[in-house]
């Protein structure tokens, strides 16, 4: 993250607040006019680690907490992701597991202390054993790596109207998944570098697609990995992880650009050994470091971690899972060479200014921020950003972020653009900019926009606030879109305008309800001003 964030707290981390609504609201329920059928045979699935019962609704299949890996609790916390067991008898799949360890995220959500979490979610168009080799897309959830879940994204829209499978995945938060420590590399464990447990548990994930796609209707050979926020940031990372090849064949990467920076080995592990001081873990050795972080409390973990880290996420170092950073290894052509659909929302600071200044802001405190954040720059930034010339500073502000420097930014996401396409692989960008859609948190006198993560309910419906049938039309398009790109590279969408491959600034599709067409973000965002700072 550029060290000029204009914000109080760095906007990676408040991320997290993007599931808020969606854990509150939807809960990993069905629809409410979803209608359940007596159970049959179609509810009963063959898994490769035994016999799985989901449910049966009125249009598809839903299959819930179903182990991938091992839990990761003792001896197994912070090491790589271990097989899971099999079982005996038919396991019930029929409501999710709880989530992953984390804190709450802002203005609310859910405590949880359990490392028990490494289940996924999958959902097929009814009767999908009748058919074979649908595409499959694999969800990584948003959260900033500390907070989410997998449970509250309702796929069933996607799988049906998509005619898909969409597997929902949890992974390691916090500094369960991100912790780096020179302790944690011993023996065979020294490969797999620490601080990237996250990232191993959805490899791990897709291994377990990879072997049991088939039993759900799906193909093991054509699978999309798509996220959003921080599960942009990690499916970037996948697409430059050597130990990620094989195991997708497409990327849809939503408000994190592909170029933005890993943070380093370095860097990571020696934040994690302040954190283990503070946890009482600088015993003298790094067997004596790793058994006692092994042996801390998870709330402990938790609260000390939220404290000391500046961030959580893939690392980038090591021999095996990320040895460059992404930008580095897409420059280089040693990544996973796969088409991307990639893009950002119109307004995606607005959400992290409203939560830094729930109070409108005067353009003095504005010119002030600006002026902090950019020295030297910051007459150039307020003249080209002038408070006067927007409804209120902090909607100034927040289009400054939106358009700069930052990994959320129309003018860094234009630089991974860019990148993938002179690296050869189909790039389809977008930007979606629907200003009326649900907002995550309505502030009072703030006018949102087409804040970041506010796509996410075009998705998966429900997720936050309910749509004007201008905006349902802008999600069906959006589902053909998203859904014929995981099953043939090409997005479409039927009475929809045609979605061009990216080959300049210009070919950039904008979306929103009844205006659907080609954008410059580079134009619009100024990256010329921005590149030139």
């Amino acid at each position: 993250m550029s060290e000029r964030v204009a914000l109080k707290g760095d906007p990676v981390r408040l991320i997290a607040v993007s599931l808020l609504a969606s854990a509150l609201v939807l809960g990993g329920t069905a629809p409410a006019s979803a209608q359940h059928r007596a159970p049959d045979s179609s509810a009963v699935v063959r898994t490769d680690l035994g016999l799985v019962r989901g449910q049966v609704r009125q249009d598809h299949r839903l299959f819930q907490g179903i182990p991938f890996a091992a839990p990761p609790t003792g001896d197994l916390r912070f090491r790589p992701p271990q097989p899971a067991r099999p079982w005996q008898g038919v396991r019930d799949a029929t409501s999710p597991r709880g989530q992953c360890a984390q804190l709450p995220a802002p203005y609310g959500g859910e405590t949880s202390y359990e490392e028990d979490c490494l289940y996924l979610n999958v959902t097929t168009p009814d009767r999908a054993q009748r058919k074979h080799g649908l595409p499959v897309m694999v969800w990584v959830h948003g959260g900033g790596n500390t907070t989410g879940t997998a449970s509250v994204y309702n796929a069933a829209k996607l799988a049906v109207e998509g005619g898909v499978v969409v597997v929902t995945i949890n992974y390691r938060l916090g500094a369960f998944g991100w912790l780096a420590h020179p302790g944690l590399e011993s023996g065979a464990d020294r490969r797999y570098q620490t601080g990237n447990y996250g990232l191993l548990d959805q490899q791990a994930a897709l291994r377990w697609v990879r072997r049991n796609a088939e039993a759900f209707g799906g193909n093991p050979g054509n699978v999309t990995l798509f996220g959003e926020s921080a599960g942009s940031w990690n499916s970037c990372a996948n697409l430059a992880s050597p130990t990620a090849a094989g195991l997708f064949h497409k990327v849809i990467a939503q408000s994190y650009s592909c170029t933005a920076p890993a943070r380093t080995e370095t860097s990571a592990e020696a934040e994690g050994v302040t954190i283990a001081k503070a946890m009482g873990c600088d015993k003298g050795s790094d067997a004596a470091d790793a058994a006692c972080l092994r042996a801390t409390p998870v709330k402990t973990v938790l609260e000390t971690f939220e404290a000391k880290a500046t961030d959580a996420g893939p690392v980038a170092g090591g021999d095996h899972v990320l040895p460059l950073q992404p930008e580095q290894a897409i420059e280089r052509g040693r990544f996973n060479r796969v088409p991307v659909m990639h893009g950002n929302t119109l307004d995606e600071m607005r959400l992290f200014v409203s939560l830094s200044f729930p109070d409108p802001i005067t353009a003095a405190q504005y010119e002030d921020i600006v002026r902090s954040a950019y020295g030297a720059d910051a007459g150039k930034v307020l003249a080209r950003y002038p408070a006067a010339a927007y409804p209120e500073p902090r909607i100034a502000l927040a289009t400054l972020q939106t358009d700069s420097n930052e990994v959320l930014s129309a003018c860094v996401h234009q630089n991974a653009f860019r990148l993938l396409d002179r690296a050869g692989v189909p790039v389809y960008a977008y930007q979606f900019a629907d200003r009326a859609a649900p907002p995550l948190l309505d502030v009072p006198g703030f006018e949102e926009g087409a804040e970041h993560a506010s796509e996410l309910t075009f998705l998966f419906p429900g997720l936050i606030g309910t749509l004007t049938p201008a905006q349902q039309r802008l999600s069906d398009a959006m589902v053909g879109y998203w859904t014929s790109f995981a099953r043939d590279g090409r997005p479409q969408a039927r009475q929809a305008p045609h979605w061009p491959r990216f080959r300049s600034s210009g070919d950039v599709l904008s979306l929103a309800p009844g205006a659907v067409h080609r954008t410059d973000t580079a134009t619009t965002a100024n990256c010329s001003f921005w590149n030139s700072l």
